[in-house]
């Protein structure tokens, strides 16, 4: 009884407020202030004032919203946790990261525009040892070759 003489009471002042802004010309303004002073009373007439009433006041209700609140935060802990460890036992993790380092390059990716020649295709085993001289000489070769 109380709540919906203060939501009625609201909304007739936010409606004397509308008019005095709608006097000085301001009509959206005025249009705006009028919705909003109308919810409190639509609120009243449509008995959610009085729902809300009742159930802010049921103990049953306030358990009611501790056990969602709890069930929720559950929820958030094992989806923060599953996250975390990134699903599965840890063979599935491997194996999930080797199928995506597979999928990185395509089976059928064409060769690269430089060709075979570009890349040796094995070392030397046991290459001896280049001293300074030779290093100076493919140098060498390689300046010639551009004509430097």
């Amino acid at each position: 009884m109380i709540a919906e003489t203060v939501c009625s009471a609201v909304a007739a002042a936010g409606l004397g407020i509308a008019a005095v802004t709608a006097y000085r010309k301001r009509f959206l303004a005025a249009a705006r202030i009028a919705a909003y002073a109308l919810v409190p009373l639509g609120l009243v007439m449509t008995g959610v004032v009085e729902w809300v009433a009742d159930t802010a006041f049921s103990p049953t209700a306030w358990v009611g919203f501790a056990l969602l609140g709890g069930a929720w935060a559950i929820f958030a802990t094992t989806r923060a946790v599953e996250r975390r460890r990134g699903g599965g036992t840890r063979k599935e993790r491997r194996a999930a990261a080797r199928s995506a380092q597979a999928d990185a390059v395509a089976p059928t990716a064409s060769a690269p525009s430089l060709g075979q020649g570009a890349r040796p295709a094995s070392r030397p085993a046991a290459a001896p040892r280049a001293t300074a001289s030779d290093d100076f000489s493919d140098i060498e070769a390689i300046l010639k070759k551009h004509g430097i």
